[in-house]
């Protein structure tokens, strides 16, 4: 996996993210003292988790010859009481049987970004200059 690298950009706090040679932005809403000229990390999270849930669930589906056409994921994140709550809701498009639907909904949680967010997690920070 490629090396995320944040730092400041232009505005209060927009922050130039890159990943390899790729490069794009993060910034808080406009509500928050920021200038809404990028997804917020919370939504990059929600993002991560609907997009690797997509994918797994795209390959599951090749694999298997399944006729899924599109599997449309969206997540939303709550904070209440000092806990993230994620609804991830999926809408599975084409040619599937009411089984395959089921395998595909345990498939959806057997992504990797879902099972780092309901595993247990370790961040080491240390300063380096």
């Amino acid at each position: 996996m490629r090396k995320v690298i944040s730092q400041f950009g232009e505005g209060a706090l927009q922050q130039k993210l890159i990943a390899g040679d790729l490069q794009f932005l993060s910034d808080a809403e406009v509500s928050k003292g920021g200038d809404g000229s990028g997804p917020s990390p919370h939504e990059y999270l929600g993002a991560a988790l609907a997009a690797c849930t997509s994918m797994t669930l795209k390959m599951y589906a090749g694999h298997k010859s399944m006729q899924l056409e599109n599997a449309i994921v969206t997540v939303d994140i709550e904070r209440t009481d000092d806990i993230e709550k994620f609804s991830r809701d999926i809408e599975l498009i084409g040619n599937l049987s009411a089984e395959e639907k089921v395998r595909l909904l345990e498939i959806a949680n057997k992504c990797p970004i879902h099972k780092v967010l309901a595993g247990q997690i370790q961040i080491k920070t240390q300063l380096v200059n």
